[in-house]
Order: structure tokens, then sequence, then C-alpha cells
């Protein structure tokens, strides 16, 4: 426990000398104009109090030790600088130690286009989701309000809200259980309190019919530090032998009843598993990642994803996945079953234009309904379409990978998902108030 506190303190220390010192030394440049961000000081209960309970539920994992290298979480093996064991759930904690280096913060809220509140929303949901506070989830963003209305409520109401923006690292399902709802169901009420309608939420999964939220991709576990770091990966992909058709990284598909998981299931254990048509050595793979096993261990799934040529991303619980970007950083050519899971999810980062050149799309119907094998529509994909997927995945893998913070000059000349992130706040704060 020692051990535990040393570092929480020394993260706190850190994240204010950062804050400091990133705001001190933003430099006036023109490039900066309409993209100057001001950081909300908030009271440390709304972030990095909120660490100190990473271990206080036990229904979910135990995130204490993936508080390591500000969120990133502890390394995978001793001498590697671009892979950790990240847990999602810790994205605002990364998005708040990357925006401390954005070039063009300002200390002054009045010369800012954009306000972000560095509230750790979904970390701070699990009192209401698993906690004490369970039955009073409709309460969830109360005692943010009453502090940005009541702390120099002139930076909420210039604009009411309509400049504020967060992270919030769970689907936005999570956060909009209806205020009226009785008995609670699962989620809490943040996104429904008509007071933060204005305000721009960056959530893994987006609503499809809300303009509150924007989908970002999920964090994998690779963060590169250095452009030669992220050069020599992306040679890795290349060269990598790719001696499986397909493969599901994942769990589910055991019940009778017929969806999409269970037909992967299928069709991965009674396929014939030498292939004639094409090169490879199997038709499909399999990693099962039940029971959370998958979550921290990149190693188990990451090899397989680099061994395939196409990874099947089926819907569960919520139609996005993880393992989206994780077969993309490997190379692995998405495979998708219905528009939810990612067109409409990733549209600053994966424009729907795009998407035909990247992914393969085979409508779950025809393969839980009509009996549409979806070995057979991939091996029908000429090769040199394959090829031409593959490199595209590999041109487009910068936008879905959050860098490390602190990174070389060089990699930062590239646009990660963060940086790709704020550009689209940027844009969409200015649209909004420039209707007002």
């Amino acid at each position: 426990m020692a051990s535990k506190s040393t570092f929480f303190f020394l993260t706190i220390f850190l994240f204010f000398i950062n804050l400091t010192v990133s705001q001190q030394i933003s430099t006036v440049d023109s490039e900066c104009t309409n993209r100057w961000i001001h950081i909300r000081t908030l009271p440390s209960r709304f972030n990095l109090d909120l660490l100190s309970t990473c271990n206080h539920y036990p229904i979910t994992d135990d995130l204490c030790p993936y508080l390591a290298n500000h969120g990133l979480g502890p390394k995978t093996h001793t001498h590697t600088r671009s892979w950790y064991r990240t847990d999602p759930l810790l994205l605002e904690l990364i998005f708040h130690r990357r925006i401390l280096e954005y070039p063009c913060l300002t200390p002054d809220p009045n010369l800012a286009t954009a306000i972000f509140l560095p509230y750790y929303a979904g970390i701070d949901s699990l009192r209401y989701l698993y906690g004490p506070d369970l039955n009073s989830s409709s309460d969830h963003g109360s005692d943010l309000l009453h502090f940005l209305t009541n702390d120099s409520p002139e930076i909420w109401s210039r604009r009411s809200g309509h400049d504020h923006f967060l992270i919030m690292a769970r689907p936005a399902w999570d956060f909009s259980q209806p205020l009226t709802v009785d008995p609670p169901i699962w989620g809490t009420s943040f996104l429904e309190r008509r007071e933060f309608f204005n305000l721009t939420a960056l959530t893994l999964e987006s609503r499809f019919w809300s303009w509150q939220e924007q989908a970002v991709p999920y964090p994998t576990s690779f963060h590169p530090h250095s452009l030669p770091f992220f050069e020599s990966w992306i040679r890795r992909v290349r060269r990598s032998r790719r001696s499986s058709l397909m493969l599901f990284a994942g769990g589910g598909g055991t019940s009778s009843s017929p969806n999409i998981r269970r037909s992967i299931r299928l069709e991965c254990t009674t396929t014939n598993s030498n292939v004639t048509k094409s090169e490879n050595a199997k038709i499909c793979d399999f990693v099962d990642c039940s029971n959370g096993i998958c979550e921290h261990d990149p190693i188990r799934f990451m090899k397989p994803m680099l061994q395939s040529s196409f990874c099947l991303q089926p819907p569960g619980d919520t139609p996005t996945r993880k393992a989206t970007f994780d077969g993309m950083i490997a190379g692995c050519i998405p495979v998708f079953f219905e528009d939810q899971t990612a067109k409409m999810q990733y549209q600053w980062h994966l424009p729907e234009s795009e998407y035909s050149e990247f992914s393969v799309m085979i409508p779950k119907e025809d393969v839980v309904f009509r009996g549409v094998k979806i070995a057979d529509v991939l091996m029908s994909i000429p090769k040199e379409e394959v090829v031409r997927m593959r490199e595209k995945v590999i041109e487009i893998m910068h936008r879905v990978m959050y860098r490390r913070h602190g990174a070389s000059l060089g990699l930062m000349s590239k646009k990660d998902a963060v940086d790709i992130a704020i550009d689209g706040v940027l844009n969409k704060i200015k649209s909004r108030v420039d209707d007002l």
C-alpha cells in the first residue's frame, strides 16, 4: 500500500507541475488563431482524487496497476518503449496528460475557442454503476454543474456551455439513463441533463441521434514515442506472414439463439483448416477472450492479428469494439457486420467515404439467417485488392493510435487520435458558436 500511495501522490504532483508549466509556455503564434484551448481548473475531487478509488469496486477490475505511465499502464515487458497494458477506461487520464502538451493553451478563458473540462467522468461513474450511489445515478453531474455555475460562472455562461468539451471513457449509453425512469436502469443520467446538452462529449461510442457526443477510438496498447519506433512497427506489419485468412478475437457466441458471434464461432470451428483456394494455411483463427482475459494482455491477441489477413469485428453488448483498433494496429483488415459498429461512429478519424478502401462489410443478417459464409466472401476478394486494403489500413494507422506523451517531434508530425479529436472539437465548437 505504501508504494501505491507514493505513486498516487507523485502522479498528482507531476500533473499540477505539468499543468502549470504547459499553460505558462504556450506561445502566441499565428497558427493558434481560433485554436486556443483553456483548461478549466477544477477541484481535484473531479479528477485526481478519483484515482484513489481505483480498487474500490469489486465488480470491476482493479484499475490501480493501470494508472502507471499517466494512464498508459505498465509496460508489457521491461525493454519496450511502445507497448503497454492499457485500460480503455483510463482514456480520460491519457487525454488529460496529452492535452497538457497542446501548443495553443491559454490561461485566459476569454481568449479561448474551446474550454476543456478535465473531469474523469467515466471513473466517477463507477460509484453510480457499481458503488454506493447506485440508486442516485440521476445525480451524476450535479456537483460539476454546481461548480461550473458558481465558480467564475461567466466562463460557463458566456456561451451556455457550447464551447466546453470533456472526455467520457465509456460508451455514451452508460451516461444516458432517462432522468425520469423508475426504477433506475443501467447507466447514469449525465448526458440527459438539459444543462449539459450544449457541451461536446468525446466518448468511446456515441448514440446515433445525439449532437452532444462524438466517438473517438478506443486506446490500444500501442503508444510509440518516436518516429523511428513507429516506422519500425510499420515494417514489421508489412513483412508479417498472413497465414490465416480471418481471425476472431473475442468472447460470446455460446448461446443457442441465432446471433452473429454464434455464427462466427460455428464457422471457425467447423470449417476445413486446409484451404485450397488461397495461400492461407488456415481459414479461421480464434482467440477466446471470454471473461476479459485479453483486456490487459495484448501479447495474447496481437501475434494472431499480425498473422491474419482479416479481423472479424462483430457487435457485442454494444455495437463498437476495442478489437477493431487492435486489429488495425496489426495491419489486419477489419470486417464489419453492421454500420453502427464503426461507419456511424468515428467520422473524424475514419471518414465514412473511406470505409470501402480499408474494410469489408458483410451484413450480419446474411450470415445469421441467409447462410452466407464469411470465408467465401473474403476468399472471393482478389489478392491485389487485399494488398491494397492492407496498405490503406497501414496508411491510416496513425489516426487511431494514441502516441505516448512526450513523443519526439518527428512522430508529432503525424496526427494521432488525440490530435484529430482536438481538431474535430475545435471545428464543431466553432460551427456551433458561429450559429449562436
